[in-house]
């Protein structure tokens, strides 16, 4: 029975709310990381996402703080969110609920004491040791969640092959596969294991308080009775304390209903929050979107309210909800009124049981209110913007609580219109460049394209071995001249983010198709067509090695094509074979076909016979290319033509290099 790596699994309700808490508050990573972490399913779940192909080729992650600094906080709150909600609908029973609260401390125990001896043992990533703590006993989760049958037994009798095979799917290493398959292991048989193996085996039976993990504990590190048992001692105490700090009580009977109902609170306020939101222009300047959002906080909140945006020297007003909105421009500065101390110092300020100044009695007449509520919009480029609700005594936490998740909403908002809007003109500069730049490399290319056929034509004309030789090596000169100008044509080709960044299959061929196309294929009696897939064709490998590849076997083909003919060019995404998906490629020409002489040593480098088939150095380089990123290269020929067919190791699943 197969996992997928992105499962959905139970969480305790109190860990799930106090992260959203920690998001809201816009706490550092560290702490959300350190919440995230003692939660098995919210692990998982970070993990998965983070290890997607959604974030391309990806570095192994050896800690929860790690993969949420590769989703960002906004969308991890999005995620963080989605499994709430999933959360509402989980339907667990009295004892299922008992079951996970204890399954909760356990993992917790196992990995702060994976951590607590890795550290005594001098391995170099403790946060490793705890994140596979974590997430060693992740069948029994699994299982919890499943009905009584077969597939929950299942899970149950093959838990370590169920967590090695979702850490092999999230990408985190060979090693920590391995500690995760033989973490039941005897001890006597990981005495000469790999460090992080023995340290998962040894904190699952620690865990458990047994006379056997400490008898284990001198086995696999030689540590003395003492030592592990102040080690169990001092991993209790921790334990009890992370607990307390979430509201999860360890000894009593465990009832999750009051977390379970303020987490569905928290949860509709922010998703009303985001939704409501959506409802107002977010395009324009920010004085143009928080006019129109006014109408959505009065919405969201059911008060009446004003929008006051910043200017060189004050507040004016911008909009509200309240009718005929006046013309109202105030100081900054002093800022003794609910508005000026929302604006100056950036948080929300309630009237209260203060005395009113003049301005509050203008705002409160406006907004035919009690009471007042100013929440402030920060940004990181300060406040340009106060929202003025008008509340009373009894409601103004409640309308607090919804105006700050709703400015926080549109702060985001704000942030990613400005970067869209940034990216967005860079584009357009980007590509009127490229264009530009494309269209001279076209002009360079056509003299150099016809100098290469006067010197083919030139070659067969002459007898002498010395003087073709000679026109080889100026033709191979030719060749690598055009090689260069199209890796000037793709500039991102250059340094190490080309060596590491994914190539698309199906957007190097577009652009080599218009830049050899006239080149290659000017002759009316020659003609490349393309046949691309509409999947994703992203391939595990570097742009400039496609390109490598692309180009010697489309100008070895053009250049088989003595009488004219088509070149072909295929795509076929996704292709499933041992067990891996592929992306394949096939380039075909109708030209005569390889020369015998030639198909023997077809990948070997040979003297050139350009001009009567494929052959010459080109090949071998493509060989290469390809054995490098292991994926597979095969030929057919015949007087009807030549086939190449390769399969290419998609980006979703390339390997990750051991440790």
């Amino acid at each position: 029975m197969q996992t997928a790596p992105d499962i959905q699994l139970p969480s305790l309700p109190e860990v799930t709310l106090r992260a959203l808490e920690a998001c809201h508050q816009d706490d550092s990573y560290r702490k959300i990381s350190d919440i995230v972490s003692t939660d098995t399913a919210l692990a998982s779940r970070v993990l998965a996402v983070a290890n997607s192909a959604l974030y391309g080729p990806a570095t192994q992650l050896h800690s929860i703080d790690q993969a949420l600094l590769r989703l960002g906080t906004h969308r991890f709150q999005t995620l963080l969110l989605t499994a709430a909600l999933r959360q509402m609908l989980l339907e667990l029973g009295a004892d299922q609920w008992q079951q996970l609260r204890d399954f909760w401390r356990l993992s917790l125990t196992t990995a702060l004491t994976a951590r607590a001896l890795a550290t005594l043992t001098r391995y170099p990533e403790p946060d490793q040791a705890f994140m596979l703590g974590m997430l060693h006993n992740v069948g029994e989760l699994l299982a919890l969640k499943t009905p009584p049958g077969e597939a929950r037994q299942y899970y149950l009798n093959h838990q370590c092959d169920i967590a090695a095979e979702l850490v092999r799917s999230w990408g985190l290493g060979t090693m920590a596969e391995d500690a995760m398959r033989y973490q039941q292991a005897l001890p006597s048989e990981i005495r000469d294991a790999g460090h992080l193996v023995k340290l998962i085996s040894l904190a699952t039976r620690l865990a458990q308080s047994d006379t056997a993990g400490i008898a284990a504990a001198v086995t696999v590190f030689g540590l003395s009775e003492d030592l592990t048992l102040e080690i169990n001692r001092r991993i209790d105490r921790e334990v009890t304390g992370v607990a307390d700090s979430l509201g999860i009580p360890l000894n009593d009977e465990y009832n999750p209903a009051a977390a379970q109902r303020q987490l569905k609170r928290v949860v509709l306020e922010q998703t009303m929050a985001s939704n409501v939101l959506r409802m107002s222009s977010l395009e324009g300047t920010e004085e143009n979107v928080l006019t129109d959002t006014v109408n959505s906080l009065t919405l969201l909140t059911g008060l009446q309210a004003l929008c006051f945006g910043r200017t060189t020297d004050g507040l004016t007003l911008l909009s509200g909800t309240t009718g005929d909105i006046p013309s109202l421009s105030i100081a900054s500065t002093p800022a003794t009124s609910v508005l000026t101390e929302a604006f100056a110092r950036q948080i929300s300020v309630h009237l209260a049981d203060r005395h009113p100044t003049v301005l509050d009695r203008q705002l409160l007449s406006l907004l035919r209110s009690p009471s007042l509520l100013a929440t402030p919009v920060v940004t990181e480029d300060g406040c340009p913007g106060v929202f003025v609700l008008g509340t009373d005594k009894t409601n103004a936490a409640a309308a607090e609580t919804m105006a700050t998740l709703f400015t926080t909403e549109l702060t985001k908002s704000l942030a990613l219109a400005d970067k869209e809007q940034a990216r967005t003109g860079d584009q357009l500069d980007q590509e009127l460049a490229q264009h530009s730049l494309r269209r001279q490399l076209h002009e360079i290319s056509n003299p150099l394209t016809i100098i290469r056929q006067y010197i083919h034509q030139l070659r067969q004309r002459l007898d002498d071995p010395d003087i073709q030789s000679e026109l080889d090596v100026i033709r191979e000169e030719l060749d690598r001249a055009g090689d260069l100008l199209l890796r000037i044509s793709r500039p991102e080709t250059d340094g190490d983010a080309d060596r590491t960044a994914n190539a698309t299959l199906n957007q190097e061929i577009r652009v080599l198709k218009e830049l050899l196309e006239d080149g290659l294929f000017g002759e009316d009696s020659k003609q490349l067509t393309i046949a691309l897939c509409d999947d994703d064709t992203g391939v595990a490998a570097s742009p400039s090695a496609i390109r490598q590849i692309l180009i010697n076997l489309i100008r070895n083909a053009a250049e088989s094509l003595a009488e004219g003919g088509q070149v072909t060019i295929k795509t076929s995404a996704p292709v499933w074979q041992s067990g891996r998906t592929w992306i394949e490629l096939e380039i075909a020409d109708n030209g005569g076909g390889i020369p015998e002489s030639v198909r023997n040593k077809l990948f070997s480098p040979v003297t050139t016979s350009k001009g009567k088939g494929h052959s010459g150095l080109g090949l071998s380089i493509v060989k290469q290319l390809i054995d490098d990123m292991e994926g597979s290269i095969a030929c057919h020929t015949g007087n009807e033509g030549t086939v190449f067919r390769m399969l290419l190791p998609a980006a979703s699943n390339k390997k990750n290099d051991n440790d």
